[in-house]
């Protein structure tokens, strides 16, 4: 009885399919899909989407979240305060842009670019973003598709996320990915999990994201 048991695990083991990683095309479609066909709002999409990504984010970095208070102070006031509390000599040197990411943040959340974006022809004011956090030291979690990556290819001259976000289904560039990695894809109907094969993981209890 044993032995037959063990085989049945071993058989069920072998028939599991990988994750599916999906193209630009195929990640367009299942979003056409759930609207069209499944009569998702498009609003609906992004709300889901977005709790799922606040819910990876604290869970991966609520200790180092900062919640400021709401000042009474003058807005002039507390940024001559911010200025001298980071040794920054008021309006007589302006930091750069990375530096003040780098003083004032913990975090930073890349939700600039989606899958649709080129990342051969981004345009001005996403390009100089983009330079801007491919320098920052402050940790960076990316929604989706870190920006500058081809939805399809490795990482070439893009960001260096430490989590990564993944909407729906993995894209294929996320095979190279090497940091924390998230998926939120729980809500997708049966039929289109079938159809497109993406062999979704078991979602732990009522949770909308798992860790791959």
């Amino acid at each position: 009885m044993d032995k037959m048991n063990h085989s049945s695990a071993e058989a069920e083991a072998e028939t599991i399919e990988p994750l599916r990683y999906l193209s630009k095309g195929e990640a367009a479609s299942i979003e056409t899909e759930l609207v069209r066909d499944y009569k998702f709002g498009q609003q609906q999409l992004i709300e889901i989407w977005g709790h799922a990504c606040a819910l990876a984010i604290t869970k991966e970095y609520e200790p180092t979240i900062y919640h400021p208070k709401r000042s009474s102070h003058s807005l002039h006031q507390d940024f001559t305060v911010q200025c001298e509390k980071m040794d920054i000599p008021f309006l007589s040197y302006l930091p750069t842009e990375v530096q003040l990411i780098n003083d004032a943040y913990n975090l930073v959340i890349d939700a600039m670019l989606g899958p649709e974006a080129d990342p051969a022809n981004i345009k001005e004011p996403y390009s100089g973003i983009l330079a801007t956090l491919k320098q920052v030291k402050t940790p960076i979690a990316s929604v989706d598709v870190p920006s500058g990556w081809d939805v399809e290819e490795a990482s070439q001259d893009g960001i260096n996320p430490e989590v990564l976000i993944s909407l729906t289904a993995p894209k294929k560039c996320a095979m190279s990915f090497s940091g924390k990695h998230f998926l939120a894809g729980r809500f997708l109907p049966y039929d289109i999990q079938k159809k497109y094969e993406l062999n979704l993981p078991e979602y732990p209890g009522t949770d909308c994201l798992i860790e791959l």
